[in-house]
């Protein structure tokens, strides 16, 4: 009876790895690299004040009137270090038709935070949160890196986990930015 159990039990685990899609998260593409889609929402910002490396606080209630990309990320994280140079250049391609991107650092030490800035020769603002008021409070997720759309309203329209390539941040924030 164990025997007949045990062979069920794996009889069941293979057929859920073969079937196609199967185990997949529903926000992952599994064609065409590490790009993920975004979950539509529609509910109110949340309300979140951070500093920057300058020590100057940002909320996200000052930006209201733009979209925002907020990114929840950390220096450790190797998705993170994958999509930012896909963020920096959609900022820049993006940010004189009103899109404002906060990377929110999720508790790593400021110097590191400094240097992954330098390095990755970011241009768009990084705020720093040693006591994850983002990920615990704000946006309630501990999968980095997490994504964050809010329209020029103050709503979350698109919700991202993972990374995020040019082609879905054009096909998903473009129009926002139209809106």
């Amino acid at each position: 009876m164990l025997v007949l159990g045990m062979g069920l039990i794996l009889l069941g685990m293979a057929a859920f790895v073969a079937w196609p899609g199967a185990g997949a998260s529903p926000d992952v593409t599994l064609s065409g690299g590490s790009s993920t889609v975004p979950v539509e929402v529609h509910y109110a910002a949340p309300v979140l004040a951070l500093s920057d490396l300058d020590g100057r606080e940002h909320s996200l209630v000052d930006y209201h009137g733009q979209v925002v990309l907020v990114n929840l990320w950390a220096t450790w994280c190797p998705p993170c270090k994958a999509e930012m140079p896909t963020l920096e250049a959609f900022y820049q391609a993006h940010q004189a038709n009103g899109l404002a991107m906060l990377a929110i650092n999720d508790g790593d030490p400021t110097a590191e935070v400094a240097t992954f800035v330098l390095e990755y020769n970011l241009s768009f603002t990084v705020l720093l949160d040693p006591t994850y008021q983002a990920t615990d409070h704000a946006f309630k997720t501990h999968n980095l890196p997490s994504s964050f759309v809010i329209d020029r309203e103050g709503n979350i329209r698109l919700r991202w986990v993972g990374e995020i390539d040019r082609a879905s941040l054009e096909k998903y924030v473009t129009p926002l930015l139209l809106e």
